[in-house]
């Protein structure tokens, strides 16, 4: 790494300047977007793009997100945009929410995984645009991190593992948001979400457009499926220790199957991800350690602090994890995606 550049006060213009140079001579940096902190490089550029999949151990058949500052700049990366998509992009743009659309052929392979289409977002976050803007190319960015990890929302959390990696860190302090990307792909009005986010799907449906949810938002892609957008295959957002999603609309259920667990593992080390308000059911429980993923009336904030929680698991020596989780509904659908992947599918709805 050539330098760790805060940017969390204000944008230095001459180290903006820099950076913006080296992106557009083949440097990979890591950025704040409102969702995560991304790793990116010149999208135009293959040989920039393939040091994204080897600084993050990235499979190749995972495509990555385009970002882009403005519509001439889109212009310059797809073929076509429906009269549907512009209501999303009127409607949402920039911000949180990633479109899959037929890519031109400017856009190398590599970027979509030989894919004919392209995911493109317009970032809202100003270091993220300022950054797209000056550099005057559209950037191919994944969340930062080694894949299979959780995403990065904080400098702090991933700049030990990716320093060696990249060439320069822009640290924006906490992300906005705490998730990546709504991604969504179209037919004709009907809009298919492929990883849910922040843009909810009651935020989609209120443009008057249809939307269905992906079967794999909690269902593993078999190896050999093609997927459109990130986030649906491989290993994501997990501990290493093995970790267990238990969610029941009855509070009381739910703790109770909870402690059944604990019970069974009561030799074992335990972590419960947890919200603020039930801390005191587990606390003064012997081997189990409590995390705090927020609070349960306050869902964005659980969204804000589930990566850096899910993170902090390995720093301890645990032998299980056990999750608390939410209503599928609103951003609670992400969460739980994000949960769900993280547990390696192993949940508990009662």
């Amino acid at each position: 790494m050539k330098e760790l550049i805060d940017f969390k006060e204000k944008i230095d213009k001459d180290k903006l300047e820099e950076v913006c140079k080296s992106i557009k001579d083949g440097s990979v940096i890591v950025f704040p977007t409102e969702t995560v902190y991304g790793i990116g490089a010149n999208a135009l550029d293959k040989s920039a793009v393939k040091k994204i999949f080897m600084a993050k151990n990235r499979p190749t058949d995972n495509p990555l997100i385009v970002h882009i500052s403005n519509y001439d700049m889109l212009d310059k990366v797809v073929s076509n945009v429906t009269k549907y998509e512009k209501i999303l992009m009127d409607k949402f743009w920039p911000g949180p929410l990633t479109i899959i659309l037929p890519k031109k052929e400017e856009i190398p392979n590599i970027v979509t995984c030989n894919l004919d289409t392209v995911g493109v977002r317009m970032p809202s976050n100003k270091i993220a645009i300022n950054i797209i803007e000056k550099s005057g190319v559209p950037i191919a960015a994944p969340s930062a991190n080694i894949s299979g990890k959780p995403s990065g929302t904080l400098v702090t959390d991933i700049v030990d593992e990716l320093k060696d990696r990249v060439d320069y860190i822009i640290d924006g302090g906490i992300s906005d948001i705490g998730l990546e990307s709504t991604v969504v792909k179209l037919d004709n009005d009907v809009v298919k979400i492929l990883r849910p986010g922040a843009i909810t799907k009651e935020d989609i449906l209120s443009t008057g457009l249809n939307v269905v949810l992906d079967k794999h938002l909690f269902k593993d892609v078999q190896e050999n499926e093609k997927v459109a957008s990130p986030g649906m295959k491989h290993r994501h957002y997990a501990p290493k220790v093995k970790t267990i999603l238990v969610y029941s609309n009855d509070e009381k259920k739910e703790y109770d199957r909870i402690c059944d667990i604990i019970n069974e593992n009561n030799n074992k080390k335990i972590s419960i991800l947890g919200f603020n308000e039930n801390k005191e059911k587990y606390i003064n429980k012997p081997n189990v350690k409590f995390m705090c993923i927020g609070s349960k009336h306050d869902l964005n904030s659980v969204a804000k602090n589930v990566f850096t929680v899910l993170r902090k698991v390995d720093k301890y020596d645990l032998d299980l994890s056990i999750i608390e989780g939410v209503e599928k509904q609103g951003i609670g659908l992400a969460i739980m995606n994000r949960l769900t992947r993280a547990c390696g599918y192993n949940v508990i709805e009662l």
